[in-house]
């Protein structure tokens, strides 16, 4: 099986290196790609926004099954084309991909399957932000105003705060964009994210894992595309993940199937394990960035033969997912003034020791890998327990140079050390 991935992220890494071990996969490509996935897969240049040259270059590198990793050309229909053009893809049409293109949507199917999330309201124009405001947030008992856009903003269009002057700038920012604004309740509890395989109305749940979307230790800093992930959840209780499966992604499968939009690919549940059990904060229609990297080092079934089983309609016979056992810790390293403008095109030294998974790099003409983004590696440690997986990664990020870069160092602490309590 020849297997096409798209995306350039560290993801992708993550992805194309767990393809690798499955002895089905005979041939690897990727497109875009980075300086990391060009040494395990053919790298191929495409503008992944463009069905057709997606497809046309799926077609060019006779891949059996393309693997879709980032959301915009899934919400852009990329799996339509693909399918339309007899290739299998892992990955959803698009409209079963408005689980994550509209958060209003994403709400609907949630409410028409009985599933628990936040109270939201849409806000469309600015002369409903005030009153909306109000109902939201401290005065309405909640600890802080959560603040949405609508649409996609890779993981970074949220802002969580207790200032309303922060929630209503925030807010009238993306109204005057043109850009719909949800406001939520907030959910307390702890986060944790869960990974399905779904074909239709069969779902094949990965590993929980947990992931810190702050740039700065102590969850403090700005939102971020994630600054680090670990599997698996030592304090998640499996009557709760069972709970999540069979109450939660279980009805919103079965509910697309409903409105003649199944759902075949990754479908990706944020939640909140509030005092009331769990919550949905968001779907997303793909694989996580950083959680992939932690979740896929743990494992052990072929990954590619269970892709290819999904997006050929053959997800119910493949059975139950083997696991490495201990855990994962996924660090990643910043370039300076990340999550602003990213300082790129400096010389990243270490980059190619085992473990180091690529994001934002390329390879100059001279040979050396300098970084070309904001999240510039994935650094994943491996070991018993979530201890020594924590040990093991920060060992590699010491032997890595980047100027100006910078990571969190408390990436699974809390968990490791019993801390977290549902």
């Amino acid at each position: 099986m020849r297997v096409l991935v798209i995306g350039s992220g560290a993801r992708e890494h993550a992805l194309l290196l767990a393809l690798q071990r499955d002895p089905e996969v005979t041939g690897l490509a990727v497109a875009p790609g980075n300086a990391g996935t060009a040494r395990i897969a053919e790298q191929h240049d495409v503008d992944v926004t463009s069905n057709d040259d997606v497809v046309a270059l799926a077609r060019a590198v006779r891949a059996d099954l393309v693997v879709v990793g980032p959301e915009v050309p899934l919400v852009l229909g990329v799996a339509d084309a693909l399918r339309a053009a007899g290739i299998v893809c892992f990955g959803p049409s698009r409209d079963a991909a408005r689980i994550e293109g509209s958060k209003a949507f994403a709400k609907d199917v949630m409410a028409a399957a009985g599933v628990r999330t936040a109270a939201s309201e849409i806000v469309d124009t600015p002369a409903r932000l005030d009153a909306a405001l109000d109902r939201f947030g401290p005065p309405a008992g909640d600890p802080a105003w959560v603040v949405k856009d609508d649409r996609l903003a890779a993981g970074k269009g949220v802002v969580v705060t207790a200032d309303r002057e922060v929630a209503r700038a925030y807010a009238a920012s993306l109204l005057e964009a043109g850009h719909p604004v949800l406001l939520e309740s907030f959910l307390d509890g702890p986060e944790v994210s869960l990974f399905c395989v779904v074909d239709g109305r069969t779902v094949v749940p990965l590993l929980p894992a947990q992931d810190f979307k702050r740039a700065g230790d102590g969850d403090t800093g700005p939102n971020t595309g994630g600054m680090g992930a670990y599997a698996p959840v030592p304090w998640l209780p499996d009557d709760v993940y069972r709970d999540v499966v069979a109450n939660i992604v279980e009805p919103v499968a079965a509910e697309l199937v409903r409105r003649g939009s199944p759902f075949c690919g990754l479908l990706y549940a944020g939640l909140a394990i509030t005092a009331k059990g769990p919550a949905v904060v968001e779907f997303n229609c793909r694989f996580g960035d950083p959680e992939t990297q932690a979740v896929l080092a743990l494992l052990e079934s072929p990954l590619g033969q269970l892709l290819y089983a999904a997006g050929s309609g053959a997800l119910a016979g493949f059975g139950e997912l083997r696991w490495r056992a201990g855990a994962a810790v996924a660090v990643v390293l910043a370039a300076e003034n990340y999550p602003g403008r990213p300082r790129v095109g400096d010389v990243v030294v270490g980059s190619e020791a085992d473990g180091v998974l690529h994001a934002g790099t390329a390879r100059r003409d001279d040979g050396a890998i300098v970084s070309s983004g904001g999240r510039v590696l994935s650094v994943v440690g491996t070991g018993a327990d979530l201890s020594a997986a924590r040990a093991n990664a920060y060992d590699i990020l010491r032997s890595i140079r980047l100027p100006g870069s910078h990571f969190r160092s408390d990436i699974a602490l809390l968990a490791s050390e019993g801390k977290i309590r549902v």
